[in-house]
């Protein structure tokens, strides 16, 4: 075991004892739940406070943690690289379902493939990596429409210059809305020939420690193989997947 010390230890005791309270505890409350004299306390709060981490309220004298902690751990998690994490659980998929499984992000009306993991079958599809497609014809961006503000949605729907790739394309708003509300309830979309005729795609978000839809994921085949029993498989593991992600993010499902 590596050396503890002392007073970085006590610190954390302190800083760990504070985050169960909003309303802060007193001197007495703190050195009793963290077994320190009263003393030793106040001195470990005096450096903490002097430092940002601790806030003593004026009129109750009840201390508490200000945001310094949470700013620093925002950092931490502003730098993840989704495509870093993702990775091995993109390969983890693919090899699972023995399928194309992509990892998008949105840019203004259109996804953009950042990622394409193939399984043992081959599948001919436009997708590429850096390519980039509607929102509104594909399974991944549906499902990132599905979880915007109804304002964003119907401006992001009105800024895309829609057309029918093939008979199944929505460029309805009113269907659409219809189908969005399908796809939040289920939490994955289904791309059923919209985008490539012979194509069936679903797509799941991919959420940040925001509970806001980051990217998201999709699992892509021949319709003559992603039939109804095979989706209803698939999709069990892509939300596993995508929320697997998720948490690399930060993402926690209490938010």
């Amino acid at each position: 075991m590596k050396e503890v010390v002392q007073s970085v230890d006590r610190a954390l005791s302190i800083l760990e004892a504070l985050s169960d309270q909003e309303q802060g505890l007193g001197l007495s409350e703190i050195s009793k739940q963290i077994n320190l004299h009263k003393s030793t306390v106040h001195r470990l709060l005096g450096t903490l406070m002097f430092r940002g981490y601790v806030e003593q309220d004026s009129e109750t004298n009840r201390y508490r943690l200000t945001m310094k902690l949470f700013e620093l751990g925002n950092k931490k998690i502003e730098k993840l690289d989704v495509l870093t994490l993702a990775k091995p659980y993109l390969r983890e998929l693919a090899d699972k379902t023995n399928e194309v499984v992509h990892l998008v992000i949105r840019e203004g009306t259109e996804i953009i493939y950042i990622d394409k993991v193939e399984g043992d079958y081959t599948l001919r599809m436009h997708s590429r990596i850096g390519r980039r497609s509607p929102l509104y014809c594909t399974a991944v961006g549906k499902v990132m429409l599905a979880y915007l503000e109804e304002k964003e949605r119907k401006a992001l729907w009105e800024a895309s210059s829609k057309q029918a790739y093939t008979p199944f394309t929505i460029i309805q708003y009113d269907k659409m809305q219809e189908e969005l509300k399908k796809v939040k309830k289920k939490g994955y979309a289904i791309d059923d020939q919209e985008n490539e005729i012979g194509v069936r795609c679903i797509g799941a978000p991919i959420f940040d420690y925001k509970g806001n839809v980051y990217a998201a994921l999709s699992i892509s085949g021949p319709a003559i193989r992603m039939t109804p029993e095979r989706i209803e498989v698939f999709s069990t593991y892509l939300l596993e997947y995508s929320l697997k992600i998720s948490k690399e993010l930060g993402y926690s499902k209490e938010l």
